[in-house]
């Protein structure tokens, strides 16, 4: 795994190469110095990437504007998901707005029926852009009606990543990880000791829905608030009672330790070698491989005893096309989203971050093999997505409040480690979100 770095410089390596010509020093992908750029229709794009995610980003805008002769984009970093969407918010309906925004997957129902977007069927429709080449199961998600309101972009799903050397410690297999709750549990035993503790994952809300999605449950009704608006909220279902439990028992035996609610909080402990298998979002792959000091497994997420496996929801983002903008704008805005797609910009992303390509064909690109031949587990998520069962379940929940309802969960979440009965604060959970749907 210390070769990470050799295959680190790699990735930045075929990054920069795209964007090697940009003579941009203004730090958002401006004008360069020769002027070309004066001729070219300019555009904004807000996004929520930083650190090695936002430089990859910043690499594919700069390679776009490269080889454009009439767009120019620049790319402004607005902070976190929540905080772009704010952002967007407060200027949406005014000439402040930018042409293209990167949104959470979460604030699809939001952004559909905000007035503020053009929806991307319309440009697909005008530029008999083929679909079929986008992976299905990540379009899926963003497909209302059958009409795609925006473009995926940086997708993700949750994984189970392990610490393979403390598994041949404790006499487990590490080329065969846990796959059930029990499967799981029993391993968590076998792991822990006074100082360690065999599984964790963070309270986050996104890893319930996940692990509904993986029985075939539902979060809302009306299939997840797809065929119809929301009235009430599902996750009190057995399904729902199933995780509960799950994380509840090995909370009891001591084999489980919630270490807070922060998507960093249980990765210090893993790194450190406390902990022997957590949950996580593939977005972080390459900071698991560079920041453990052993040999990381990855796995699929669990599935309740006796079911077969279902799989799981897309996470991470897509960006979307402004109407506050004008329609040349926004023809231009539709040119970059469009090179977003390219099978080769796609292998360099998921190369370089760890989120998986929206491009089936980037799979046959030479950049995004060698890093999957030397780290296996980046295709865990890959395999993972694929073998997804496309439902209204493993569709997600389509509602503005999810966010909310996140924060619902995850307070019940915290009750149940303090001693609350996981049935009692389930339903609760439950009315909460209910009441926040009416």
């Amino acid at each position: 795994m210390k070769k990470f770095f050799g295959s680190l410089a790699l990735f930045l390596v075929l990054m920069l190469t795209l964007a090697a010509c940009n003579n941009s020093d203004d730090g958002e992908g401006g004008s360069s110095d020769d002027g070309a750029s004066e001729d070219k229709i300019q555009i904004d794009f807000w996004h929520a990437m930083s650190g090695i995610n936002g430089e990859s980003l910043e690499a594919i805008v700069d390679s776009f504007n490269e080889q454009s002769d009439t767009v120019e984009v620049r790319a402004i970093y607005q902070g976190s998901y929540d905080d772009s969407l704010a952002q967007l918010r407060a200027v949406g309906g005014s000439d402040e707005a930018p042409a293209i925004v990167q949104v959470f997957e979460i604030g699809t129902k939001y952004m559909s029926e905000s007035g503020f977007i053009t929806p991307m069927q319309e440009f697909i429709d005008a530029d008999n852009f083929d679909t079929s080449t986008l992976e299905e199961n990540i379009l899926s998600y963003y497909e209302l009606e059958g009409e795609l309101y925006s473009m995926p972009f940086n997708t993700s799903n949750a994984v189970m990543f392990y610490n393979k050397d403390m598994f041949e410690e404790a006499g487990l297999d590490p080329e065969n990880p846990p796959s059930t709750f029990s499967e799981v549990s029993e391993a968590a035993e076998v792991l822990s000791d006074d100082d360690t503790y065999g599984f964790t994952m963070a309270t986050i809300g996104w890893f319930v829905e996940q692990l509904l999605a993986n029985q075939g449950a539902l979060y809302l009704d009306n299939d997840n608030g797809r065929s119809g608006d929301a009235a009430e909220a599902l996750i009190n279902s057995e399904e729902g009672l199933n995780i509960f439990n799950w994380l509840n028992e090995m909370n009891e035996a001591g084999t489980f330790r919630n270490y807070g609610s922060n998507w960093e909080d249980p990765r210090g402990p893993f790194f450190a070698g406390q902990v022997g298998m957590y949950l996580d979002s593939t977005a972080n792959t390459a900071q698991v491989i560079e920041n453990s000091p052993f040999e990381v497994g990855s796995a699929f997420i669990p599935v309740a005893d006796g079911m077969d496996p279902e799989g799981v929801i897309v996470g991470g983002a897509s960006i979307w096309i402004t109407n506050q903008v004008s329609e040349e704008e926004q023809q231009a805005a539709w040119e970059f989203v469009k090179y977003t797609t390219d099978p080769e910009v796609q292998a360099e992303w998921a190369a370089a971050t760890g989120y998986f390509p929206i491009t089936p064909a980037a799979y046959e690109e030479d950049a995004l093999n060698e890093v999957y031949e030397e780290y296996p587990i980046f295709r865990t998520a890959v395999d993972q997505l694929e073998s997804t069962t496309a439902s209204p379940a493993t569709q997600g929940a389509l509602t503005e409040v999810l966010p909310e309802a996140r924060q619902i969960v995850e307070t019940a979440l915290g009750e149940m480690y303090e001693g609350r009965d996981p049935q009692e604060a389930l339903d609760e959970a439950a009315q909460r979100i209910t009441d926040a749907l009416q």
